[in-house]
């Protein structure tokens, strides 16, 4: 055998190996977060607080399909009475970008008080968003939103980190760049394993801002 069918061996032996963990390790999150994720809003048990991840925001702080989905959709579980305020997690590293003032404003427009709403705007990735709603805002129990192709990840990061937390997927659309995004989440989740291996705490924590029982 020449040195080139041997590299190709190895080449095509390493590449199945990679699919196969990839693809365990998609298996695993799905199988062990299925129990937490509903799908209608009246079968939701309440909770204490509703989570709803950030995404892209336009130039005029209009929020993208995406992310009005997961909004919209955490109104309605507000104005189902499944949970009483909300804790709006995304990111705001740079002045001209904010993902929490633009949800904010979308709530505020649609009449939630303001004392209801509570922001992170350190809530960088999944990860970031899970681990702070707990050790800086002591959020006890949550319903968090997202899409569905997202929410199998993040409570899989929320479970391992023991927090009592259930999903429910934002309205059902197809989007534009929805395949690209389900790729992602598959490559996405091999760093969420590490992430919750390592426990590593996010970068500049910050003082605690506890929400409140209601």
């Amino acid at each position: 055998m020449n040195s080139f069918k041997k590299i190709l061996i190895y080449v095509l032996i390493s590449l199945g190996g990679g699919i196969s963990i990839i693809w365990g390790i998609n298996t695993y999150i799905q199988e062990s977060t299925e129990d937490d994720i509903f799908e209608e809003i009246s079968d939701l048990p309440t909770s204490n607080t509703i989570i709803v991840l950030g995404a892209s925001v336009h130039s005029d702080g209009k929020l993208s399909p995406i992310l009005q989905d997961r909004v919209d959709t955490a109104l309605n579980i507000f104005r189902a009475g499944k949970a009483s305020q909300f804790l709006l997690s995304g990111d705001n590293r740079r002045n001209d970008y904010d993902e929490v003032s633009a949800m904010k404003n979308y709530l505020l427009e649609r009449d939630v008080p303001e004392n209801l709403i509570f922001t992170d705007p350190a809530g960088i990735d999944t990860y970031d968003s899970m681990y702070r709603s707990n050790f800086i805002y002591q959020v006890p129990n949550a319903i968090v939103v997202t899409q569905n192709f997202h929410l199998p990840r993040t409570l899989f990061i929320a479970n391992s980190l023991g927090l009592d937390y259930i999903g429910i997927s934002a309205k059902a659309k197809h989007y534009k760049t929805e395949n690209s995004l389900i790729r992602r989440e598959k490559l996405a989740n091999i760093k969420a394993l590490w992430e919750v291996i390592t426990n590593n705490e996010p970068e500049n924590m910050g003082e605690k801002i506890p929400v409140k029982e209601n």
